[in-house]
Protein backbone atom coordinates (compact mmCIF):
# COMPACT_ATOMS: atom_id res chain seq x y z
CA UNK A 1 0.00 0.00 0.00
CA UNK A 2 1.38 3.14 -0.90
CA UNK A 3 1.33 6.13 1.75
CA UNK A 4 -1.47 8.78 1.89
CA UNK A 5 -0.53 12.11 0.07
CA UNK A 6 1.20 14.55 2.07
CA UNK A 7 -1.01 17.02 4.29
CA UNK A 8 0.70 20.02 4.28
CA UNK A 9 -0.78 22.76 6.33
CA UNK A 10 0.63 26.21 7.70
CA UNK A 11 2.40 24.90 10.63
CA UNK A 12 4.50 21.69 8.25
CA UNK A 13 7.97 22.35 8.76
CA UNK A 14 9.90 22.95 5.11
CA UNK A 15 13.32 21.12 4.19
CA UNK A 16 14.86 21.86 0.53
CA UNK A 17 17.23 19.83 -0.95
CA UNK A 18 19.06 22.15 -3.63
CA UNK A 19 21.57 21.04 -6.57
CA UNK A 20 21.70 21.59 -10.19
CA UNK A 21 20.17 19.72 -11.54
CA UNK A 22 17.82 18.18 -9.25
CA UNK A 23 15.62 15.21 -11.03
CA UNK A 24 18.21 12.86 -9.90
CA UNK A 25 17.69 13.10 -6.28
CA UNK A 26 15.83 10.44 -3.96
CA UNK A 27 15.86 11.84 -0.59
CA UNK A 28 12.35 13.63 -1.08
CA UNK A 29 11.18 9.98 -1.73
CA UNK A 30 13.13 8.59 1.28
CA UNK A 31 12.47 11.24 3.51
CA UNK A 32 9.03 12.27 3.11
CA UNK A 33 8.22 8.51 3.30
CA UNK A 34 9.85 8.49 6.94
CA UNK A 35 7.95 11.62 8.08
CA UNK A 36 4.46 10.42 6.90
CA UNK A 37 5.55 6.92 8.91
CA UNK A 38 6.38 8.70 11.84
CA UNK A 39 4.12 11.58 12.45
CA UNK A 40 6.45 14.23 11.52
CA UNK A 41 4.88 17.58 9.97
CA UNK A 42 7.02 18.19 8.03
CA UNK A 43 7.93 17.98 4.14
CA UNK A 44 11.34 17.81 1.75
CA UNK A 45 11.22 19.46 -1.48
CA UNK A 46 13.79 19.99 -4.44
CA UNK A 47 15.12 23.11 -5.45
CA UNK A 48 16.70 23.23 -8.61
CA UNK A 49 19.28 26.39 -8.22
CA UNK A 50 22.25 27.82 -10.90
CA UNK A 51 25.37 27.92 -9.38
CA UNK A 52 25.46 31.64 -9.67
CA UNK A 53 22.22 32.21 -8.00
CA UNK A 54 22.80 29.74 -5.35
CA UNK A 55 24.55 31.80 -2.01
CA UNK A 56 21.28 34.61 -2.49
CA UNK A 57 18.56 31.65 -2.67
CA UNK A 58 19.97 30.05 0.25
CA UNK A 59 20.42 33.75 2.48
CA UNK A 60 16.90 34.43 1.27
CA UNK A 61 15.12 30.76 2.46
CA UNK A 62 17.27 29.96 5.66
CA UNK A 63 15.68 33.58 6.26
CA UNK A 64 12.14 31.94 6.29
CA UNK A 65 11.11 30.89 9.76
CA UNK A 66 9.19 27.72 8.26
CA UNK A 67 12.26 26.83 6.49
CA UNK A 68 14.76 24.58 8.84
CA UNK A 69 17.49 23.13 6.13
CA UNK A 70 19.12 22.55 2.93
CA UNK A 71 20.00 18.86 2.42
CA UNK A 72 22.46 19.88 -0.29
CA UNK A 73 23.88 17.92 -3.84
CA UNK A 74 26.06 18.52 -6.43
CA UNK A 75 27.20 21.80 -6.89
CA UNK A 76 26.42 23.47 -4.43
CA UNK A 77 28.06 21.35 -1.54
CA UNK A 78 30.85 24.03 -1.37
CA UNK A 79 29.22 27.51 -1.94
CA UNK A 80 28.15 28.05 1.67
CA UNK A 81 30.74 27.41 3.78
CA UNK A 82 31.23 30.79 4.46
CA UNK A 83 27.59 31.53 5.56
CA UNK A 84 28.39 29.05 8.34
CA UNK A 85 29.05 29.91 11.91
CA UNK A 86 30.19 26.25 12.66
CA UNK A 87 31.19 23.39 10.41
CA UNK A 88 31.70 19.65 11.71
CA UNK A 89 34.96 18.36 11.20
CA UNK A 90 34.53 16.14 8.08
CA UNK A 91 32.88 19.05 6.79
CA UNK A 92 35.62 21.67 7.94
CA UNK A 93 38.67 18.84 6.35
CA UNK A 94 36.43 18.54 2.84
CA UNK A 95 35.55 21.95 3.28
CA UNK A 96 32.37 21.04 1.64
CA UNK A 97 29.06 19.81 3.29
CA UNK A 98 25.73 17.64 2.85
CA UNK A 99 23.49 20.07 4.59
CA UNK A 100 22.39 23.27 6.98
CA UNK A 101 20.34 23.75 9.40
CA UNK A 102 19.52 26.92 11.23
CA UNK A 103 19.92 27.48 15.48
CA UNK A 104 17.59 29.69 17.45
CA UNK A 105 20.23 32.86 17.28
CA UNK A 106 19.88 32.46 13.17
CA UNK A 107 23.11 31.28 13.23
CA UNK A 108 23.90 28.54 10.86
CA UNK A 109 25.28 24.96 10.95
CA UNK A 110 26.96 22.49 8.13
CA UNK A 111 27.76 18.83 8.30
CA UNK A 112 28.95 15.87 6.11
CA UNK A 113 27.81 12.84 6.08
CA UNK A 114 29.90 10.93 3.73
CA UNK A 115 32.82 9.68 6.02
CA UNK A 116 30.32 8.09 8.75
CA UNK A 117 28.46 6.74 5.86
CA UNK A 118 31.05 5.20 4.15
CA UNK A 119 32.26 3.53 8.04
CA UNK A 120 28.34 2.73 8.53
CA UNK A 121 28.50 0.81 5.22
CA UNK A 122 31.86 -0.75 5.53
CA UNK A 123 30.58 -2.66 8.54
CA UNK A 124 26.73 -3.32 7.27
CA UNK A 125 29.13 -5.78 4.38
CA UNK A 126 31.27 -7.02 7.45
CA UNK A 127 34.65 -5.06 6.76
CA UNK A 128 35.52 -3.48 10.01
CA UNK A 129 38.00 -0.55 8.69
CA UNK A 130 39.94 -0.78 12.49
CA UNK A 131 43.34 -1.89 11.56
CA UNK A 132 43.52 -2.16 7.71
CA UNK A 133 45.41 -1.17 4.96
CA UNK A 134 43.57 1.36 2.75
CA UNK A 135 44.03 2.91 -0.40
CA UNK A 136 41.09 5.98 -1.39
CA UNK A 137 40.89 6.88 -5.03
CA UNK A 138 39.61 10.57 -4.86
CA UNK A 139 40.43 13.13 -2.51
CA UNK A 140 37.53 15.70 -3.44
CA UNK A 141 34.91 16.53 -0.36
CA UNK A 142 33.98 12.91 -0.11
CA UNK A 143 36.83 11.76 -0.25
CA UNK A 144 38.66 14.06 2.38
CA UNK A 145 35.13 13.37 4.81
CA UNK A 146 36.16 9.38 3.97
CA UNK A 147 39.43 9.82 4.79
CA UNK A 148 38.86 12.05 8.30
CA UNK A 149 36.33 9.00 9.11
CA UNK A 150 38.81 6.06 8.44
CA UNK A 151 41.17 7.73 10.33
CA UNK A 152 38.94 8.13 13.67
CA UNK A 153 38.42 4.39 13.06
CA UNK A 154 42.09 3.57 13.34
CA UNK A 155 42.84 2.06 10.23
CA UNK A 156 46.44 1.16 10.10
CA UNK A 157 47.93 3.12 6.90
CA UNK A 158 45.98 5.22 4.38
CA UNK A 159 47.25 5.61 0.70
CA UNK A 160 45.75 8.94 -1.20
CA UNK A 161 45.63 9.10 -4.74
CA UNK A 162 44.46 11.87 -6.80
CA UNK A 163 45.18 13.95 -10.36
CA UNK A 164 46.87 16.95 -9.46
CA UNK A 165 48.25 18.39 -6.06
CA UNK A 166 44.49 17.48 -4.12
CA UNK A 167 46.11 14.25 -2.36
CA UNK A 168 49.22 15.69 -1.10
CA UNK A 169 47.31 18.69 -0.08
CA UNK A 170 44.69 16.96 1.74
CA UNK A 171 47.45 15.04 3.71
CA UNK A 172 49.20 17.85 4.57
CA UNK A 173 45.98 19.05 6.23
CA UNK A 174 45.34 15.71 7.80
CA UNK A 175 48.61 15.68 9.48
CA UNK A 176 48.84 11.68 10.61
CA UNK A 177 51.52 9.79 10.10
CA UNK A 178 49.24 7.28 8.75
CA UNK A 179 48.46 9.09 5.60
CA UNK A 180 50.94 8.44 2.81
CA UNK A 181 50.54 9.64 -1.20
CA UNK A 182 52.16 6.65 -2.60
CA UNK A 183 50.43 6.35 -5.65
CA UNK A 184 47.70 4.38 -7.23
CA UNK A 185 49.12 0.93 -7.27
CA UNK A 186 46.53 -1.01 -4.82
CA UNK A 187 48.63 -4.00 -4.21
CA UNK A 188 49.42 -4.69 -0.99
CA UNK A 189 45.78 -2.90 0.61
CA UNK A 190 43.29 -4.84 2.08
CA UNK A 191 41.03 -2.44 0.99
CA UNK A 192 40.29 -0.01 -2.18
CA UNK A 193 37.47 2.63 -2.18
CA UNK A 194 36.99 4.75 -4.99
CA UNK A 195 35.85 7.68 -4.39
CA UNK A 196 36.46 8.87 -8.23
CA UNK A 197 33.69 10.03 -10.50
CA UNK A 198 35.15 7.88 -12.75
CA UNK A 199 32.46 4.98 -13.82
CA UNK A 200 29.61 7.58 -14.22
CA UNK A 201 29.92 7.20 -17.83
CA UNK A 202 29.95 3.69 -19.14
CA UNK A 203 33.41 4.02 -21.15
CA UNK A 204 35.12 5.81 -18.37
CA UNK A 205 38.42 4.01 -17.66
CA UNK A 206 39.12 1.88 -14.94
CA UNK A 207 40.10 4.21 -11.53
CA UNK A 208 42.50 1.35 -10.42
CA UNK A 209 44.57 -1.43 -12.04
CA UNK A 210 42.09 -4.40 -10.90
CA UNK A 211 44.90 -6.88 -11.95
CA UNK A 212 47.24 -5.15 -9.57
CA UNK A 213 44.49 -6.04 -6.32
CA UNK A 214 45.61 -8.82 -3.87
CA UNK A 215 43.58 -12.10 -3.91
CA UNK A 216 41.24 -11.29 -0.80
CA UNK A 217 41.08 -8.03 -0.96
CA UNK A 218 37.93 -6.10 -0.65
CA UNK A 219 36.78 -2.91 -2.62
CA UNK A 220 34.27 -0.14 -2.21
CA UNK A 221 32.69 1.77 -5.17
CA UNK A 222 30.69 5.11 -3.76
CA UNK A 223 29.26 5.50 -7.13
CA UNK A 224 25.60 5.50 -6.75
CA UNK A 225 24.68 4.21 -9.59
CA UNK A 226 21.72 1.89 -10.70
CA UNK A 227 23.85 -0.86 -12.16
CA UNK A 228 27.79 -1.79 -11.82
CA UNK A 229 29.84 0.50 -12.64
CA UNK A 230 32.95 -0.81 -14.90
CA UNK A 231 35.15 -0.67 -11.54
CA UNK A 232 32.36 -3.70 -9.86
CA UNK A 233 32.14 -5.46 -13.52
CA UNK A 234 36.17 -5.46 -13.54
CA UNK A 235 37.11 -7.05 -9.99
CA UNK A 236 33.81 -9.58 -10.53
CA UNK A 237 35.26 -11.09 -13.32
CA UNK A 238 38.07 -11.07 -11.44
CA UNK A 239 36.42 -12.95 -8.35
CA UNK A 240 37.22 -9.82 -6.20
CA UNK A 241 34.67 -9.03 -3.36
CA UNK A 242 33.42 -5.41 -4.34
CA UNK A 243 30.40 -3.25 -3.13
CA UNK A 244 28.03 -0.71 -4.43
CA UNK A 245 27.78 3.10 -3.42
CA UNK A 246 24.11 2.76 -2.51
CA UNK A 247 24.59 1.58 0.88
CA UNK A 248 26.67 4.87 1.60
CA UNK A 249 23.55 6.27 1.47
CA UNK A 250 21.12 3.95 3.11
CA UNK A 251 23.84 4.22 5.75
CA UNK A 252 23.51 8.08 5.57
CA UNK A 253 19.98 8.41 6.25
CA UNK A 254 19.72 8.22 10.08
CA UNK A 255 22.51 10.90 10.09
CA UNK A 256 20.28 13.46 8.28
CA UNK A 257 17.60 12.82 10.96
CA UNK A 258 19.98 13.19 13.49
CA UNK A 259 21.71 16.06 12.06
CA UNK A 260 18.21 17.79 11.77
CA UNK A 261 17.61 16.92 15.71
CA UNK A 262 14.98 13.52 15.16
CA UNK A 263 17.34 11.77 17.15
CA UNK A 264 14.33 9.29 18.41
CA UNK A 265 12.92 8.59 14.66
CA UNK A 266 16.99 8.06 13.56
CA UNK A 267 17.26 5.26 16.26
CA UNK A 268 14.45 3.74 15.24
CA UNK A 269 15.28 3.85 11.07
CA UNK A 270 18.78 2.95 11.77
CA UNK A 271 17.49 -0.05 13.91
CA UNK A 272 15.68 -1.57 10.66
CA UNK A 273 17.46 -0.05 7.47
CA UNK A 274 15.67 -2.86 5.19
CA UNK A 275 12.81 -0.06 3.88
CA UNK A 276 14.84 2.43 2.89
CA UNK A 277 17.25 -0.12 1.06
CA UNK A 278 14.49 -2.26 -0.42
CA UNK A 279 13.52 1.59 -2.16
CA UNK A 280 16.79 2.44 -3.20
CA UNK A 281 17.47 -0.71 -4.88
CA UNK A 282 13.96 -0.56 -6.57
CA UNK A 283 14.83 3.40 -8.02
Amino acid sequence: MSPSPLAISGHTRVFMVAGDPVSQVQAPAIFNRIFQRHGVDAVLVPAQVAPERFVDFARTIMAAGNIDGLWLTIPHKTTLLPLLGHVDTAGHMAQSVNAVRRHADGTLEGGLFDGSGLVSALRHFGLEPRGRRVLLLGTGGAGAAIATALLDQGVAELALHDLGPRAAQLAQRLGDARVSVPGADPAGFELIINATPLGLQADDALPVDVSRIDPGARVFDILMKHRPTPLLRACAERGIQAHPGFEMLVQQVPDYLRFFRMEAIADTVQADLSEVRRHLQAS
